[in-house]
């Protein structure tokens, strides 16, 4: 293991933002994490992963340990249910397909999202319907001072809409290793009624979708609204879809009758960030190397030479903008370093 010192992040991150780090090492098992650990016990250290759900608007004045960790595998399995393991460092997408090809279902609803394995419970991404605590059993974790080994159950991590206890009550003093998917053998319950899914199918003249029916729908629905990072920087969606209390809503409503909502609970709605940013002029909008993407409000853009300062301002004035017209506050969904 080779520590760089004032190292370039440009590749490391899916915005494509050129920020350094102060030093950076690639650690590839468990064992080579430890020893980076113990060998630099005063020194600042910052967990990287695949680089998708964060903008860089500086540089890391830290260790950068990037974790590469490979490697999945079927650990346990009955007629019905299979569960597999998968090392932090694959690749999200690539290990959603496999999953796929051995035919369990659980996880195609959350094709073609960016990132690793190992960042996903931080994050509980989800998508068309699903999220990871849907089918998340465990994951094991390294705790980032004592070296210690410790295993986080569903219930222990405190899912939510986009949070984990990763993201509150233990932030930065782990760092995830593997993680654990209870998955279908059979007889999958598939999701198809979220989104543009159903659409999608009936325009492929599918009536029976399989789970890679509608993992190709999902990615093709994607495809058509995201960019992908490796031809425009970006980090998928950069907000959180706000939450708010029904009262709210339904006094918002009255100027903003066409406003779609999702009931969350007997008190609270959803609405759609994108439809906010939209109406509110934002979709398509280019300042500088700095953007919104033309087909997808939610997501912002680097469209060559952005600074993360230039993309993050754009982020503010959406905010404020968003609170000035619709009294709704909307937070980010990526990591602000």
């Amino acid at each position: 293991m080779q520590i760089h010192k004032n190292f370039s992040l440009k590749k490391y991150n899916t915005f494509g933002i050129e920020a350094k780090a102060r030093q950076f090492v690639s650690v590839h098992s468990v064992d080579e994490l430890i020893t980076v650990l113990n060998e630099n016990p005063t020194t600042k250290k910052f967990i990287l992963g695949g680089g998708s759900n964060m903008l860089l608007t500086q540089d890391i004045d830290a260790l950068v340990i990037h974790l590469d960790l490979k490697g999945k595998k079927i650990i346990d399995e009955n007629d019905d249910f299979v569960w597999v393991e998968s090392q932090a460092g694959e690749n999200w997408h690539e290990f959603v397909i496999w999953t796929i090809d051995q035919n369990f279902g659980g996880l195609e609803n959350l094709s073609l999202i960016p990132g690793n394995v190992g960042t996903t419970p931080i994050q509980n991404i989800g998508a068309y319907g699903v999220e990871i605590k849907d089918t998340f059993v465990l994951c094991e974790a390294i705790h980032s001072e004592t070296q210690e080994l410790m295993i986080f159950t569903n219930e222990k991590c405190k899912f939510g809409y986009r949070e984990s206890i990763f993201k509150n009550e233990v932030k930065d003093e782990f760092i995830i290793t593997s993680v654990v998917f209870k998955l279908t053998k059979k007889e999958h319950k598939l999701n198809t009624s979220y989104g543009a899914i159903e659409t999608e199918l009936e325009k492929q003249h599918i009536t029976n979708p399989t789970l890679k029916d509608v993992s190709n729908a999902v990615i093709s629905i994607r495809q058509s609204k995201l960019p992908d990072p490796k031809e425009l920087g970006n980090s998928g969606s950069f907000f959180k879809n706000p939450v708010i209390l029904k009262t709210d809503f339904e006094k918002i409503q009255q100027k903003f009758p066409e406003m779609p909502h999702y009931v969350v609970s007997e008190t609270e709605v959803k609405v759609p960030a994108g439809w906010l940013i939209e109406q509110a002029g934002f979709k398509g909008k280019r300042f500088g190397d700095a953007g919104i993407h033309r087909n997808q409000a939610l997501v912002l853009v680097n469209y060559g030479n952005a600074t993360g300062q230039e993309i993050l301002a754009v982020a503010k004035d959406i905010q404020a903008t968003i609170q000035a017209t619709f009294s709704i506050s909307i937070e980010t969904e990526v990591n602000i370093i």
